[in-house]
């Protein structure tokens, strides 16, 4: 139930022409300033891996490892820039103390592009996110500047990460309507521990032609079979900085219920002979509304592991482990309309095919 793929087997990002892998590298861990990152010339050896067997698309943000992975990035990107899909964000904090160098207001915006621009020594951003919902700052305001950044040609197209459905809904259709530049990328975290996101977030992507972009679908590392019940219950800080563990219990990954889930992905991953990172990444490349999960090594290994998703098949049953043993609630309306009561009083006997 999962088609063979390489990174060279290119996928359209939701409404746009850009062509993307199935595996997007993530770049968090460029850099050794949080405390658990790869070294630069491990991150060379990464991103080496990565780009030889056909990757094209690589992911970053304005403060991933304070700024060290796009440098990284503006260095190993020099000799085959024009060949890659760079996307970063804009939103989070630059300069503590000072109220406009974060947020999702133009001021904001501008300023974290033409850092990201220097830092990783290009002319163009491929893709710019708007990084986390401030909950402060007004859609035309953001979509405006967006529009003028892709206009400048600073920018080529623009998505959106980690904000409510209602309010990217929202955008599009403004967008739509005013002839501004439509977000062509949600990103979003989405694993077997976290699938909250198929309430809405999903089904509004597809609808409205939203590439959509996992990130973290190894739970924070949960996944991977490597934490135990030894670990829980331990302290934590809100940073990113320390360590990875502090990160999977500060992201409440590290629970009881992550582990209880992380063991049925080692269950399917002995019946295939594989390991449970690629059982995990490949249940989210199941879905069809996913474009290209983002995978975060911290080495080459680690990278390869992760590769060997792409070639992961899953029958009938292992898939309904999966899902049986990670299902949530998707609430209302959702549940209401899928009675069938609600479904008989609706349409009776009536028997109609839904779009696909």
């Amino acid at each position: 139930m999962s088609g063979t793929r390489t990174l060279d087997t290119y996928r359209l990002l939701g409404r746009s022409g850009l062509r993307v892998s199935p595996l997007s590298l993530g770049t968090m861990t460029f850099g050794a300033d949080w405390g658990w990152g790869a070294d630069r010339d491990e991150a060379r050896k990464i991103f080496d891996t990565y780009v030889d067997r056909g990757g094209n698309f690589i992911d970053t943000a304005s403060q991933y490892t304070d700024g060290t992975s796009e440098r990284l990035l503006g260095e190993f990107t020099a000799d085959n820039r024009e060949s890659l899909v760079l996307g970063t964000k804009y939103t989070m904090l630059r300069r503590p103390g000072d109220p406009n160098s974060g947020g999702n207001h133009r001021k904001s915006m501008f300023a974290s592009v033409e850092a990201s621009l220097r830092r990783l020594n290009t002319d163009y951003i491929d893709l710019l996110y708007l990084h986390a919902w401030d909950f402060l700052t007004p859609v035309e305001e953001i979509l405006r500047g967006m529009d003028d950044l892709v206009r400048s040609g600073k920018v080529l197209y623009v998505g959106i990460s980690d904000a409510p459905a209602w309010q990217i809904s929202r955008m599009q259709t403004i967008a739509d309507l005013r002839g501004w530049s439509p977000l062509i990328a949600l990103q979003i975290e989405y694993s077997l521990i976290e699938r909250t996101v198929e309430r809405d977030l999903v089904p509004m992507a597809r609808e409205l032609g939203l590439g959509v972009i996992p990130w973290s679908p190894l739970g924070s590392g949960v996944l991977t079979g490597k934490y135990g019940r030894a670990d829980l219950g331990m302290r934590t800080e809100a940073s990113a900085a320390g360590t990875r563990k502090n990160v999977a219990a500060a992201s409440g990954a590290l629970t009881e219920r992550g582990l209880v889930i992380a063991d049925v992905v080692k269950e399917v991953a002995a019946q295939l002979g594989r390991t449970p990172s690629q059982v995990a990444i490949a249940w989210t490349l199941h879905n069809p509304g996913v474009t290209s999960p983002i995978i975060g090594a911290r080495t080459a290994a680690q990278l390869e592991d992760n590769l060997g998703a792409l070639d992961i098949e899953f029958d009938t049953d292992q898939i309904d482990r999966l899902e049986r043993a990670t299902s949530v609630d998707l609430g209302f309306p959702h549940e209401f309309l899928a009675r069938p009561l609600t479904r008989s009083v609706t349409f009776g006997d009536l028997k109609i095919e839904a779009r696909v």
